[in-house]
């Protein structure tokens, strides 16, 4: 009656070698949003310019506008909502935009922490309701 030591666990299937994904080689170059804003900065057009006029400069300046539809849709929309832009006319990332000026004027002349607490500030006073 001697005791015997309960049977050993089944050996573990080995380990497979964990697979390493190809990393892609980083783009190089303007993002989008640097491309948006050259383009309207650009533009001397009074009323700002469309988007539809938008994506053709940056199809002109060699940008795959077809390939990258929704990039370009975001980044007019969060530049709209830094305040980087100002939207004319329509809504969402339709319509017309152009460079908000005043928005330019803080950032230039201040640090970049304080420019964060203003930027706050103007989207706050921007979406404050009343």
């Amino acid at each position: 009656m001697a005791e015997e030591a309960p049977a050993a666990a089944p050996a573990a299937a080995p380990a497979k070698a964990a697979k390493k994904k190809a990393t892609k080689p980083k783009k190089t170059g303007p993002s989008v949003g640097e491309l948006i804003v050259k383009a309207v900065s650009a533009s001397k057009e009074r009323s700002g310019v469309s988007a539809s006029a938008l994506k053709k400069a940056l199809a002109a300046g060699g940008y795959d506008v077809d390939k990258n539809r929704a990039r370009v849709k975001t980044a007019i929309k969060s530049l709209v909502l830094k305040g980087t832009l100002l939207q004319t006319k329509g809504v969402g990332a339709s319509g017309s935009f152009k460079i908000n000026k005043k928005f330019f004027f803080l950032t230039e002349n201040i640090c970049v922490r304080d420019a964060r607490k203003i930027k706050i500030k103007i989207i706050v006073k921007q979406h404050s309701f009343k």
